[in-house]
């Protein structure tokens, strides 16, 4: 009895270690991502707190871009950086880990994954870490982002600025906004992973075999991203009015997404847009890659798909 116990735990351990190896291999692969165009969700954050009442503070993308390297240097669009670079590895975690336990739960006899399937992984995967590392990363990276532009900024740095944070808002002041990241998460995966899960079995046919190229992969991870950009972007924009410094003016989610369309309209739901577009569709493809490659190498050592 005590050899199948220790059979086991050794298997259990050897699961949970390859799992995190390839969590943090798409970690790792978000966080250099993260570094190339962590301007662009500056920018992004920026158009989507610039309210029209205000009036407005930038005309548009290349002014955000102009007025913050006039103001506080080519570092100044990398503030916030360190929260999203913090979270990646663990966010990478949480999100394949639940994809992968889902997903397994939810096969054919086949071992086959259909969209609709993958549509509900998804979903719960970006439900999961939304809850647990998302919202806070995101409420600490907006309030930075959103610092920057106050006349006296007050957050010296991440963890300078996460220490003021729970001393004067307590722990909760780190989940600000939380039902419209949970929605915005939620919906992101479930689109991400229904639109990748549809173009996988579309490429391999009658054929569950067939191999798809790095290449193709980042080719679907890309149209994947897009996907999801132009399905959730208002619920982004709810969420980062939700994690700013003036998210007191709003009741709830609801309340903001009223006071966002009486005072300033429809299109306003979509401020941010473009420089998101081009940021998303880049860290989609890079780590559906690592993680299809990744896998292929489980699948030698036991069946994942």
């Amino acid at each position: 009895m005590y050899m199948y116990v220790c059979i086991f735990c050794v298997g259990v351990y050897v699961c949970v270690y390859v799992l995190f190896q390839l969590t943090s291999f798409c970690g790792i692969a978000g966080g250099i991502e993260i570094c190339i165009t962590f301007p662009t969700e500056y920018v992004k954050t920026q158009l989507q707190l610039d309210e029209k009442a205000n009036p407005p503070r930038y005309k548009g993308i290349v002014d955000c871009v102009k007025q913050t390297v006039r103001g506080h240097g080519v570092k100044g669009l990398y503030r916030g950086l360190s929260s999203l670079l913090y979270g990646s590895i663990p966010k990478a975690s949480v999100r394949f880990g639940m994809f992968e336990f889902l997903s397994n739960k939810m096969r054919d006899e086949s071992g086959k994954l259909d969209s609709t399937r993958g549509l509900i992984c998804g979903l719960g995967a970006g439900v999961a870490e939304a809850v647990v590392v998302v919202c806070p990363m995101e409420t600490v990276k907006v309030k930075f982002i959103h610092d920057q532009t106050s006349a006296n900024p007050k957050y010296r740095g991440f963890f300078h600025g996460v220490r003021e944070i729970v001393r004067t808002q307590g722990l909760k002041g780190t989940y600000q906004g939380l039902t419209a990241t949970v929605l915005k998460q939620g919906s992101n995966q479930a689109i991400r992973f229904y639109v990748m899960t549809a173009l996988r079995n579309w490429y391999k046919g009658d054929n569950p075999q067939k191999t798809i190229n790095p290449f193709l992969t980042g080719v679907f991870g890309a149209v994947a991203g897009a996907a999801s950009v132009f399905g959730n972007t208002p619920l982004d924009v709810i969420k980062t009015r939700m994690q700013g410094l003036e998210a007191h003016k709003y009741k709830s989610t609801v309340d903001c997404a009223i006071k966002i369309m009486k005072y300033e309209g429809a299109a306003a739901f979509y401020k941010g847009t473009v420089p998101r577009l081009g940021r998303v569709c880049m860290d989609v493809a890079i780590v559906f890659i690592i993680y299809e490659e990744v896998v292929k190498v489980l699948n030698k050592v036991w069946k994942t798909d």
